[in-house]
């Protein structure tokens, strides 16, 4: 009896998406709207995701422009992204917030790598934690006779392997990131 490893494969599928939101999260020194995505705006007493209150834009590879649809969003959009940790001080002038992204220094890339590489092992340790609930409901089709010790090493070296392969996924992730941070 072959053992279904689709539940724990989805599981890690969820990991790598979480990690792809998180890479998207960490600015390049390009302007890129996703670095918004985590910020939120009170709006009718209820927080609500920037994306949601008003249209952003990117004219030029530095700058992004949020317009809200409500003028009277401004001043709560400005301190919104003042609050967050993205430290760009935004510019509003009246109708529009412009949010100019600077050239990164040096330091700044090296404390960016490694956060990403953070958020990759954070990854690397939910992966193995599945793999992990993997195993024990492998070692529990055993114990209740439902599979062979053959089909148990047999299922356990899939998981393995599954791991393996999800785990090489994170770290071509995080090579194509850093790449991207280093890029001037």
């Amino acid at each position: 009896m072959a053992v279904d490893f689709k539940e724990y494969s989805r599981r890690m599928d969820k990991t790598l998406d979480v990690l792809a939101e998180n890479f998207g999260a960490v600015r390049a020194g390009r302007a890129n709207a996703k670095v918004l995505d985590r910020i939120t705006v009170e709006y009718y007493g209820s927080e609500t995701p920037l994306n949601g209150v008003a249209t952003i834009s990117s004219p030029d590879a530095r700058t992004l422009v949020i317009q809200p649809w409500d003028t009277k969003l401004l001043k709560d959009i400005q301190k919104a992204i003042q609050c967050s940790d993205l430290g760009i001080n935004p510019q509003n002038d009246g109708r529009v917030i412009r949010l100019v992204f600077p050239q990164l220094t040096e330091e700044r890339r090296k404390d960016l790598i490694k956060q990403v590489k953070k958020y990759a092992e954070e990854s690397k340790v939910a992966m193995r934690n599945i793999r992990r609930d993997g195993m024990d409901y492998v070692k529990k089709l055993k114990k209740n006779s439902e599979i062979t010790e053959d089909d148990q090493k047999k299922a356990e070296k899939d998981l393995q392997d599954l791991l393996d392969q999800y785990i090489k996924k994170v770290d071509n992730a995080l090579a194509a990131k850093e790449k991207e941070l280093m890029a001037i």
